[in-house]
């Protein structure tokens, strides 16, 4: 292992860093991480934190499942690889579709595709829903319909559905026929509408009148994440997924819900589409499926698909990854859901966002610089910084670092992106682990 001093100064030189510039990895170091147990993890000093940020919003487990570890070890030492691809499976990844298939029956899904991780997922099923089309004989279904503020990973597919011009301008121009609805974000919206149930009417017109212009005859799906995550935590109003599902169904559009984020219990539910009640045509899902300790995803399927596609000797998928469905990433899956299950973390990720939730919001009101706080379903849970409350001015970039850094100082790792402070803490979070990372946000937003 090489010395403190090697890592510090060959980070910033020899490797590019996701989602910033070379020139800031280099003037603005980031932690080093080389240790973590439980819900905490250690940094290259030596100092520890509550980790508030989940690794990715994927260690839901926390650091020390040992069932999932031991599973992956106890897998490669039978089969550590081999495709999935025509002619070949492996017993892991069929033991895990049927487990797979058993757990989000209750959302209409029927069927697995596995893929390397989310953005993986997301091209999987947008690939999956311009050849249903085809398949049914409408070949001209070929565009998408996504949210502003929306995320759905950085394949060129996932970037062209994408809501934020952050990940999409530098790599233009991106898929054509992909459009863009308004978010029912009820502290920034086009409407100037902060009522959130008037608000999801409102997108849902808008979302018809997209349909209408473009001619529903040319549109393949719809995806949407069921709470919007990296675009700063935003919960619709309870009434705006099934609308939106009716209004798809009565078109003809498919559904797609991204679930990197919200499958796994995330929300308070297992699903995001359950937390709704809504049963989309597709399922992205991964981060969770094995608790950040392999790269691995699925799409799940639902039975509209499994119509068209099964006993049809023109649906061959062209479409798959070498590692879809490895068999140490399927073993970390199979263990992952079980103790997922049994350590039931619904009930605990409701109770711990609502703590982190109500927090939040009692800092609301002794720090100005805090605009807006958005929660209330599961660990998921946003700040939103501004430098003027009465004109929502956004608060810069320095001031928002400002706050991470102080945070991290004094005991919890948070996630600023833009004006957000993002907390999306693993789900097995006790009580106590949840102060801590609301004192040390106390003492954060107080550096400003």
């Amino acid at each position: 292992m090489k010395d403190s001093n090697f890592l510090k100064e060959n980070n910033g030189r020899l490797m590019w860093h996701p989602m910033t510039s070379p020139q800031d990895s280099a003037e603005n170091p980031p932690k080093i991480i080389t240790g973590a147990s439980g819900v905490s993890v250690t940094d290259i000093d030596g100092h520890s934190v509550v980790d508030g940020v989940g690794g990715l919003w994927n260690v839901n487990l926390g650091y020390s499942c040992q069932p999932v570890k031991d599973a992956m070890t106890a897998q490669l030492d039978t089969l550590p690889y081999y495709s999935t691809f025509r002619g070949t499976s492996n017993d892991v990844a069929i033991e895990l579709s049927f487990e797979l298939s058993e757990f989000f029956e209750p959302d209409g899904m029927a069927r697995a595709f596995f893929t390397s991780g989310g953005s993986d997922s997301v091209e999987t099923a947008l690939r999956l829903a311009r050849q249903y089309h085809k398949l049914r004989g409408e070949a001209g279904r070929t565009k998408f319909l996504s949210l502003k503020k929306g995320y759905h990973g950085t394949h060129i597919g996932g970037a062209s559905v994408n809501g934020n011009a952050n990940f999409r301008t530098a790599y233009e121009p991106l898929l054509p026929g992909c459009f863009h609805i308004p978010a029912p974000y009820t502290y920034r919206n086009p409407f100037n509408e902060s009522d959130p149930e008037k608000l999801a009417q409102l997108c849902v017109q808008a979302l018809e009148d997209e349909i209408a212009f473009q001619g529903a005859g040319t549109i393949a799906a719809m995806i949407m994440e069921p709470i919007l995550g990296a675009g700063g935590v935003i919960p619709p109003h309870k009434s705006f997924a099934p609308m939106v599902q009716e209004i798809c169904n009565r078109h003809g559009i498919l559904l797609i819900t991204d679930e990197v984020i919200t499958a796994y219990g995330r929300t308070g539910a297992w699903s995001g589409a359950r937390l709704w009640g809504i049963q989309p045509d597709m399922m992205c899902t991964a981060k969770a499926i094995t608790n950040g300790y392999f790269p691995f995803g699925a799409v799940m399927i639902g039975h509209r698909m499994v119509d068209v596609f099964e006993g049809n000797p023109s649906a061959k998928i062209g479409h798959g990854y070498t590692y879809s469905g490895h068999p140490v990433g399927a073993a970390a899956a199979l263990a992952c859901l079980a103790e997922t299950k049994r350590l039931n973390v619904v009930d605990n990720a409701a109770a711990r966002g609502a703590q982190l939730f109500n927090g939040c919001k009692a800092l609301m009101e002794k720090y100005d610089i805090i605009g807006d706080v958005r929660g209330g379903h599961g660990l998921m849970t946003a700040i939103e910084m501004v430098s003027d409350r009465a004109t929502k001015t956004p608060i810069d970039g320095a001031s928002a670092l400002a706050v991470q850094e102080g945070a991290y100082q004094n005991g919890a790792m948070v996630r600023v992106s833009g004006p957000n402070l993002i907390l999306s803490p693993p789900l097995v979070l006790s009580e106590a682990e949840a102060d801590t990372i609301l004192s040390a946000l106390d003492a954060g937003l107080g550096c400003v």
